[in-house]
């Protein structure tokens, strides 16, 4: 997301951050620069205005005050921050809580816009957090969509309610009420109300979302948009909050946008947060909207913030509390193995793609960088997996006794080549330092410093390279050592 919007602009900011000085005629034309980059990015024309005056006015206040030892470009760099975290709302705004359960969600939106997929994922994040919720089958118009949202609602270990077959048979707001009683009987403390959609607004469906949001008075009303619209997003968003009214917004499908044109505009055209993003396909690829992250992401400083979350969620949810026991055993100096190494690997793979994971990383839009990542192979986790479950119990506790001939078991054992198995030795290696390195600095319970993350860049998601073999050495001439070497 944003590929093509923070391309523009890190070239934008590559030449201001080296200039000593910075005159009037600089910033005009890194005004220029930006607002032909945000237009780009299909940015509402109104945003792009309102942006570009605020950060050219305060670029030449900023530079007649002439500060010493501050350098100019990084100056106007920190301002285009703080107007980028202003249009995309200013702060995360959480969901607002009943003050007796449950907390009731409705979902709004176009059809096509990823409702019933969100409503999913919305549970899965719900439930992740220690909540109880329960999703409700109200599009009983669109074929198949109750069947759906009970698909959904399986795959992520949700109950669904869903009373009415659909397909043009039920009442909606009977369901909806009855579904708010379900959860109070069976103690859900959230209730996910999934609402039919049409291919355009018209009145029908707007009277239809409006009996419902009357009959259940839910707490939040969630907008649903598809990111890749466009322009589209943000006048089918403010028809809705004409129509019908909502609290706040959800973009999907932001994976599929370069340009991300709709997260920019929407806030600020609507007066509504955005809340949520949608990144990809699976129901873990869903994250709370942090305008600063996100305006970190777009001016190419990475989003580690999100990055560390996301690395103690799936390190934790391997057994429950795998962070805490990696933590304490390294405290307690405790060798790092291959279990705890395939442990890492594991977690990564919970996180999602290795390119994804490193597009979140500072600098990822250089170009040294776009490359390492666009040569990634994304197996190759699922191949250093193989390598470690080749290796026997031994061999895992104890990797040095990993010879030459034990190396050509290991790849014919999970179907990888000698090299590639080289590789993996070679990176829980360097995880082997990091970890040590890791023992000797102070606050190791940061976010930041979680285990699974030092290493990273190193780890098994890499593009692999071939590594020469070690050099053989010569066996033992004595026979009771020499069978010692060949375990």
């Amino acid at each position: 997301m944003f590929d093509s919007l923070s391309n523009r602009l890190t070239k934008t900011f590559t030449g201001l951050r080296n200039r000593g000085r910075i005159n009037p005629v600089d910033i005009e034309e890194t005004c220029e620069e930006i607002r032909v980059a945000l237009l780009e990015a299909d940015v509402a024309g109104s945003v792009v205005s309102l942006l570009v005056e605020k950060v050219r006015t305060r670029s030449l206040e900023q530079i007649s005050l002439d500060k010493k030892g501050i350098n100019p470009g990084q100056q106007i760099i920190s301002i285009v921050h703080e107007e980028l975290v202003s249009i995309l709302g200013g702060s995360a705004r959480r969901l607002r809580y009943a003050k007796v359960a449950p907390t009731v969600i409705m979902l709004a939106g176009l059809q096509g816009s990823g409702k019933t997929t969100l409503a999913g994922k919305l549970a899965a994040y719900l439930k992740s957090e220690g909540n109880t919720p329960v999703l409700v089958a109200c599009d009983l118009q669109r074929p198949n969509a109750v069947d759906q949202l009970q698909i959904v609602g399986n795959s992520v270990g949700v109950p669904v309610f869903a009373p009415e077959p659909g397909n043009g048979v039920g009442d909606p707001v009977k369901v909806a009420k009855a579904g708010i009683e379900f959860a109070k009987q069976k103690v859900h403390n959230f209730v996910i109300v999934d609402t039919a959609g049409r291919l355009g607004v018209d009145k029908e469906l707007m009277e239809q979302a409006k009996n419902i949001r009357d009959a259940i008075s839910p707490n939040e009303v969630l907008f649903v948009v598809d990111a890749m619209i466009g322009q589209d997003a943000v006048n089918t968003a403010q028809a809705f909050l004409d129509g019908v009214g909502f609290d706040g917004i959800v973009l999907t499908k932001m994976d599929g946008d370069a340009r991300g044109g709709a997260a920019l505009s929407i806030a600020s055209v609507t007066g509504r947060p955005v809340m949520f993003l949608s990144t990809g396909e699976k129901s873990s690829e869903f994250e709370p909207f942090h305008p600063d992250r996100m305006a970190n992401r777009i001016l190419g400083m990475g989003d580690v913030a999100t990055l560390a979350e996301q690395a103690k969620k799936a390190l934790d949810g391997l057994d429950g509390d795998s962070a805490q026991k990696l933590e304490a055993k390294f405290v307690a100096g405790e060798k790092f193995t291959f279990d705890d190494f395939l442990e890492q690997l594991q977690a990564m793979k919970k996180m999602g793609s290795m390119s994804k994971i490193l597009g979140m990383l500072p600098g990822a839009q250089s170009a040294a960088m776009k490359k390492q990542i666009a040569a990634i192979d994304e197996n190759e986790l699922t191949r250093a997996e193989a390598i470690i479950h080749s290796m026997t119990p031994s061999e895992r506790q104890e990797p040095k006794i990993i010879n030459g001939s034990r190396r050509a078991r290991i790849a014919r054992g999970s179907g990888t080549e000698v090299f590639q198995v080289n590789n993996v030795l070679d990176r829980f290696t360097a995880a082997q330092k990091a970890m040590k390195q890791m023992r000797n600095q102070p606050g190791l319970g940061g976010a930041a410093n979680l285990p699974g993350m030092p290493p990273m860049a190193g780890m098994a998601g890499m593009p692999a390279q071939k590594v020469a073999p070690p050099p053989k050495r010569s066996k033992s001439g004595n026979p009771a050592k020499r069978a010692l070497e060949g375990r």
